[in-house]
């Protein structure tokens, strides 16, 4: 037995808009981001608001970042922005890759607070570390290097600190949440 369904030329096109629509939420929930949402710690956008001081932190970033890392580059783009990035490739204009540790696990401290933000290489090499990261233009962290007591992911996908430092953003691949970081916003010293 089969029925046929008439309906009026509008309502026929509802219906086919309505199922494309069905269809699009589906493939998002499915896509390698919307399967990687439940892996993150997300903060309320009230950790970047505006200081009194004209920054998102209570102060400025520590004046003797590692790798010699710029402090004004750090404030810059740290404490008094939530969009822009240092540029591709800065860190190696640093020191950063002469001097970190290739034998083992480096952690990253936030240029202002100076608590740890990321451990890495976590689950990979050094070298998959360095590879991405040269590959895409900024220190490239995975879910299993953060340290999630210390860093929150906002809507939109902007990676910050507890105190208020912007780091970078959440860009997921193929192989899950990456996190493009500034350098100069975890080249900080521990507090």
């Amino acid at each position: 037995f089969f029925c046929a369904v008439v309906m009026p030329a509008p309502a026929a096109r509802f219906v086919g808009v309505l199922a494309a629509v069905s269809a699009v939420v589906a493939f998002v929930r499915a896509s390698p981001r919307a399967a990687r949402m439940d892996s993150l710690v997300l903060g309320d956008p009230s950790i970047m608001r505006q200081r009194a001081n004209g920054r998102s932190t209570e102060r400025a970033p520590q004046g003797d970042l590692l790798w010699g890392a710029d402090a004004s580059t750090a404030d810059r783009i740290c404490t008094r922005n939530r969009h822009y990035a240092e540029h591709s490739g800065y860190f190696r204009t640093t020191t950063f890759l002469d001097e970190v540790a290739s034998d083992g696990e480096t952690t990253y401290y936030d240029s202002v607070s100076g608590k740890p933000l990321f451990v890495a290489p976590r689950g990979r090499s050094f070298d998959e570390f360095v590879r991405e990261s040269k590959a895409h233009g900024w220190p490239s962290f995975r879910d299993e290097e953060v340290v999630w007591d210390n860093v929150r992911v906002l809507e939109g996908g902007e990676t910050v600190s507890l105190a208020g430092t912007h780091l970078g953003h959440n860009l997921p691949d193929g192989k899950g949440n990456r996190y493009c970081i500034n350098l100069c916003c975890v080249a900080g010293r521990p507090a």
